[in-house]
């Protein structure tokens, strides 16, 4: 049954995290260096610190070294970071979720028992999935409600003995800057598969992208393959994952409810610094917050958050809960697309409504507020897009099957 109250655990990990915030990360993210819109620094040492509390971990089970924190839990984790530095969760949250992934249903046993112990241990090891490929197709563009065939990457995995010689380059892959573990999706005698590629690994070549080359959320790079050799043994069984349906992605998050619980915490530090100044701003003798003009926009801030919240929520329910598909409990359509079409469309609107109760000083350089506008418009263009995902539920609404 869907519950909307929390348990007894994720309570108290959500106010862990929040009293990790207030104290940690929030007296850095104000500061004019973490302000900056163009080249803001990754703050490495938060990042590391909130690894230390097990963040990174969240998805794996607690005998792996983990929490066993379900969809929902690290939903709520999400927002409460991001309520602080959207950096620090991105980084954070892209190496959870992937580490779920991995971990628990791409590995084999051997495999896991080589990379998990080093994974666990140290707070600095980060994860990324380069699949995204220099040409790879913006979107469903012209191909709505059309065939769609599978393309092969042209990133290429030949074996050569008792190694995989791969030859390729992705293009904005998220924490690559940072991962010590890449998971390379690359075409093969068997069509398309995805390597354990090391950091160390001969042949492989990380840049980072430059902030002025195009906005994003934690970090960025480039990856460059030539002749990169990694065992055989590297090769991913997937499990009960389908490697080739995250060859167009740069980054795990785009479409799962964690990403849109990222720009729920955002949207929410745009409100609580509003509703704080509005209550401090006296205007005409009486506190902004009276002004009925500032009480129906923070009143419908309000409205924006909770409705995004609910329905992120019930797509972290529904991941967690296939069965409630098939019994009819839920709806048979695709929750994780609503919830980022509406947290897309009403944060970002709300995060600009939250900035014109400061008047002209929300679009300041020196203000907090200005950066959640822009990180919450970039959302909206995350992956690939709001627009693709709207597209998509479009599709599944009226049935279409693209392939």
């Amino acid at each position: 049954m869907y519950n909307l109250q929390l348990s007894e655990e994720q309570l108290a990990i959500r106010d862990t995290v929040r009293d990790f915030v207030a104290s940690e990360i929030t007296p850095i993210a104000v500061q004019p260096a973490r302000l900056e819109p163009f080249d803001p620094p990754l703050p490495v040492e938060l990042i590391a610190a909130a690894g230390e509390l097990g963040l990174r971990c969240l998805a794996l089970d607690e005998s792996d070294g983990g929490a066993g924190a379900d969809t929902l839990t690290r939903c709520l984790v999400a927002e409460e970071l991001a309520a602080g530095d959207v950096d620090v969760t991105a980084v954070l949250t892209e190496t959870a979720v992937l580490g779920g992934l991995l971990f628990g249903q791409m590995m084999s046993a051997d495999q896991r028992a080589q990379y998990l112990p080093a994974f666990v241990d140290d707070s600095a090891y980060h994860l990324a999935m380069a699949a995204q490929e220099p040409d790879a197709e913006p979107g469903l563009g012209t191909a709505y409600h059309r065939p769609r065939e599978a393309s092969l990457p042209t990133t290429t995995a030949v074996a050569d003995g008792d190694e995989w010689v791969i030859t390729g380059s992705k293009t904005r892959i998220a924490n690559a800057p940072v991962a010590k573990m890449f998971v390379v999706t690359a075409a093969s005698d068997a069509g398309t598969i995805a390597l354990l590629v090391p950091r160390d690994a001969p042949g492989l070549k990380v840049s980072e992208t430059p902030r002025d080359g195009g906005w994003y959320h934690g970090a960025m790079g480039d990856v460059t393959l030539q002749e990169c050799r990694v065992p055989v043994a590297n090769l991913l069984t997937g499990g009960n994952r389908d490697v080739s349906s995250l060859a167009d992605q740069g980054s795990v998050l785009a479409a799962t409810p964690e990403g849109q619980a990222i720009n729920l915490g955002v949207a929410r530090a745009a409100f609580d610094a509003a509703l704080d100044y509005a209550k401090l701003r006296i205007q005409g003798g009486r506190p902004i917050v009276e002004h009925q003009s500032i009480g129906n926009m923070l009143a419908n801030i309000a409205g924006s958050l909770e409705l995004v919240r609910g329905a992120v929520w019930r797509a972290a329910w529904d991941a967690d809960n296939p069965q409630a598909r098939a019994d009819g409990s839920l709806a048979d359509i695709p929750h994780a697309l609503i919830s980022q079409v509406a947290a897309a469309d009403m944060l970002y609107r709300a995060a600009k409504d939250a900035a014109e109760c400061f008047g002209a000083m929300g679009v300041m350089r020196d203000m907090p507020m200005q950066k959640y506008i822009h990180d919450t418009r970039l959302f909206r263009h995350s992956g690939n897009g709001a627009s693709d995902a709207r597209l998509r539920l479009a599709e599944a609404l009226a049935g279409h099957e693209p392939r």
